[in-house]
């Protein structure tokens, strides 16, 4: 135990000396975030705090290495852990210092997180099984390379993405290794134990000048550094129900956060059509704020709900089978509370009416049509035509009727369909046709408001009709012209189309 508390105190301290140091070079180096839409802070903030926060990991197991021979020969007796998660760290933690730097493409970086997964598994970070309460021991056979990478690519971002407020992400972090430390100190994992206290220590000494507010960030180099360690070493530390086994839930519970913001954000930004890389403001963190939470406040929530998830992974590790799945429960309740605070539910509910509505089918008649009716009315004989066009147009989307109105004549209207409709029974959506002076608008049986595709649509056939009925205008010998006409009032009921057809039939003897 002494050798524990000693990493944490040469990590902390080593973070207290190193981050302000590391700080004045980011400035140096233009290495700072500045102000964004999404972002919460209002001033420029250097982000290369990852530098300072690994080198205080490294250095505390340098110096305990060189007073402890026990623990540098229990690292020597495994080479293949240290050197995977040594190089892996660093080559992640290198990958993020060059995206802070000079910014790197997310398939690239994609791409390198990828790689280092695929080094992580061939020096004996795996998943090869996953023990679940209740429900036995999964072999993972085959699937172990991709589970695996897919595991420690996957924390990895979850940590990135978590890195919104002041001392969020080093505080879900601190509990995380907590939580570890914990089970691998009752589990005799020392190797697990030392990872997980060099962690803290930095944490907590990188904690004294990121919390809010901050003068320094992590930034990629640490959000992907510490990420690994935990994705890593937590496959090695879990407790291991059979010898075969890695129970996942422990450190799925324990980085529950994160993980949780990652998935709705990637729900959130596929319901949107937007990739999944793409950045914005709807993180669990953002969700607080813009609720009226304060800054402090809502990362002292989010670190509630972290200590309630790691009391949850203990219980989960050492407890039996129905203690397990008590504490899994509890588990799942926290994480379904949090969703529920934050507006999540609601969110994906409206998201899916909002595409229900776009997608309707009227807008699916609308995008079906709309190509043929500005082809068709490109260059119009007349407008006999025009009006045929349009009316043959408004049936196909099964518009109940169609009112054109130009700058001279009387006003044309129409009912496409063959029962007789009154006018006010229709929802109207009128459109003002700018190269004619006049307007079109078309009435759809059923009620509701147009999706916001439907009412484009709508607008570019419009459009398309004033523009052919301006060309027509402007011909030498041009065909009867169609008047102008006050709008129609919607108090008085509009004629048929018999009493319609008649009037045009006069008008034209």
């Amino acid at each position: 135990m002494h050798s524990y508390a000693f990493t944490f105190c040469v990590s902390l301290l080593s973070a207290l000396l190193l981050t302000p140091l590391v700080g004045r070079l980011a400035i140096r180096a233009g290495a700072v975030t500045r102000p964004r839409a999404r972002d919460i802070h209002e001033r420029a903030v250097p982000r290369l705090g990852g530098v300072a926060i690994a080198a205080a990991f490294f250095a505390s197991l340098l110096a305990l290495g060189a007073i402890d021979t026990s623990v540098a020969q229990l690292l020597q007796k495994q080479p293949s852990l240290s050197i995977g998660l040594g190089l892996g760290g660093a080559a992640l933690g290198a990958l993020g210092l060059l995206d802070d730097t000079v910014g790197v493409r997310a398939h690239t970086k994609l791409g390198v997180q990828l790689v280092v997964a695929c080094f992580a598994y061939w020096m004996g970070f795996r998943i090869e099984a996953v023990s679940i309460p209740f429900i036995g021991v999964w072999e993972m056979g085959v699937f172990a390379l991709p589970i695996t990478a897919l595991w420690i690519v996957g924390v990895v971002n979850a940590v990135n993405l978590i890195d919104g407020l002041d001392g969020l992400a080093a505080g879900v972090i601190f509990f995380a290794a907590l939580t570890n430390f914990v089970i691998a100190v009752i589990g005799t994992q020392v190797f697990v134990a030392v990872v997980m206290a060099a962690i803290m220590g930095a944490m907590v000494g990188f904690l004294f000048y990121n919390f809010n507010p901050a003068h320094i960030f992590m930034g990629d180099s640490g959000s992907y550094f510490l990420g690994y360690l935990l994705a890593t070493a937590s496959l090695t530390g879990a407790m291991q129900k059979t010898s075969t086994a890695v129970s996942l839930l422990v450190p799925m519970v324990a980085l529950g956060v994160p993980i949780f913001d990652t998935l709705f954000s990637m729900l959130r930004r596929t319901l949107e059509r937007r990739s999944v890389f793409s950045p914005d403001r709807g993180h669990v963190h953002h969700r607080l704020i813009d609720m009226g939470i304060t800054h402090r406040r809502a990362v002292i929530l989010l670190y509630g709900v972290s200590i309630l998830l790691m009391v949850s992974a203990i219980a989960i590790a050492l407890g039996r089978s129905w203690e397990s799945g008590a504490a899994l429960l509890v588990a799942s309740v926290v994480i379904t509370a949090l969703i529920r605070f934050v507006g999540y539910f609601e969110y994906v509910r409206l998201e899916r009416s909002a595409r229900t509505r776009a997608l309707d089918a009227r807008t699916r008649l609308l995008r079906q049509h709309m190509p043929s009716l500005a082809i068709e009315l490109a260059q119009p004989s007349g407008d006999d035509e025009i009006w045929a066009r349009l009316t043959t147009f408004a049936r196909a989307c099964e518009c109940a009727q169609v009112v054109l109105v130009a700058r001279a004549g009387a006003p044309l209207r129409s009912s496409p369909g063959d029962e007789e409709i009154d006018a006010r029974e229709l929802a109207w959506a009128r459109f003002e046709l700018a190269d004619d002076g006049g307007h079109v608008s078309f009435g759809f049986a059923g009620g509701g408001a147009l999706s916001a595709r439907a009412d484009i649509l709508l607008q570019l056939a419009a459009d398309a009709v004033g523009r052919a009925l301006t060309a027509c205008a402007q011909r030498p010998s041009p065909s009867r012209r169609l008047g102008v006409a006050a709008a129609p009032d919607p108090d008085e009921p509009l004629p048929s189309s018999s009493e319609l057809h008649r009037q045009r039939r006069a008008s034209s003897g």
